[in-house]
């Protein structure tokens, strides 16, 4: 008796097309669609097991929905001389109303139950000219970006410049300021000096040596204290020019 004409609708029908290079996975998409009203369990064989990874491999397509097998070929030396003799067998059957296991009806289903499919498997290089015109416009896509690269940064380059003669203004008004602060401090620091040789004068004729030579030491730490000062002024002065000028 011969078998049933199959129920689900193959994307493809005949052929699955397998596009390299070959160097790692392929992976083909085959639809299966079940247009009639009844649940239908599908089986999908081959006769290259080894070569390929079917995802899903079995199952149950409700009635009026679709599902797509993923049939993934392992990465091999291609040939373009050898042709593919693998083919794919996709398997079906009407589900029973009162189905529970479904390698239980796969066991017990009846030949003239049974639909099947085949499809061949088709191995495709890509051209020499789709390769050549692949390269040519990544070659023109990177060139494009790099020149945009060298352009984009130009911009900013001459606002930088004229940043910096703002900044130059700034410095020499800041340093001359701090020029007359260093000098201004200089006079202080004379004056302090005067004042402390006065009242060294006055402490030596009327006090004692020993507070005479506290208060020698007295002046002293005064003067360190103020040099110091003029010192720690100085160090800011060329921090703050060094600062600008690498910023």
């Amino acid at each position: 008796m011969a078998r049933p004409e199959q129920v689900l609708v193959l994307e493809p029908q005949h052929d699955l097309k397998f596009r390299g290079p070959f160097t790692d996975v392929v992976t083909a998409t085959l639809k299966l669609t079940n247009p009639t009203d009844r649940n239908v369990c599908f089986k999908v064989k081959t006769t290259a097991p080894r070569r390929y990874c079917v995802r899903p491999n079995s199952g149950i397509i409700d009635a009026g929905t679709s599902i797509n097998v993923s049939v993934m070929l392992q990465p091999f030396d291609y040939d373009p001389n050898e042709k593919s003799k693998h083919k794919f067998m996709v398997q079906s059957m009407l589900a029973p109303y009162d189905m529970t296991d479904m390698e239980g009806v796969w066991k017990e289903a009846k030949p003239e139950e049974l639909m099947d499919s085949k499809l061949r498997c088709t191995f495709e290089m890509p051209l020499e000219n789709d390769k050549t015109h692949e390269s040519e416009s990544n070659k023109t896509v990177s060139s494009s970006t790099s020149s945009v690269k060298t352009e984009h940064p130009a911009l900013p380059k001459s606002a930088s410049a004229s940043l910096d003669d703002g900044e130059v203004k700034k410095i020499m008004e800041e340093c001359k300021r701090l020029q007359m602060e260093v000098q201004r401090l200089r006079e202080e620091n004379k004056q302090i000096r005067e004042d402390d040789g006065l009242r060294k004068r006055k402490v030596t004729s009327m006090a004692t040596p020993h507070s005479s030579a506290m208060a020698t030491s007295t002046v002293r730490d005064e003067g360190l204290s103020t040099r110091v000062l003029a010192l720690c002024v100085l160090f800011f002065v060329f921090g703050v020019i060094i600062g600008k000028l690498l910023l």
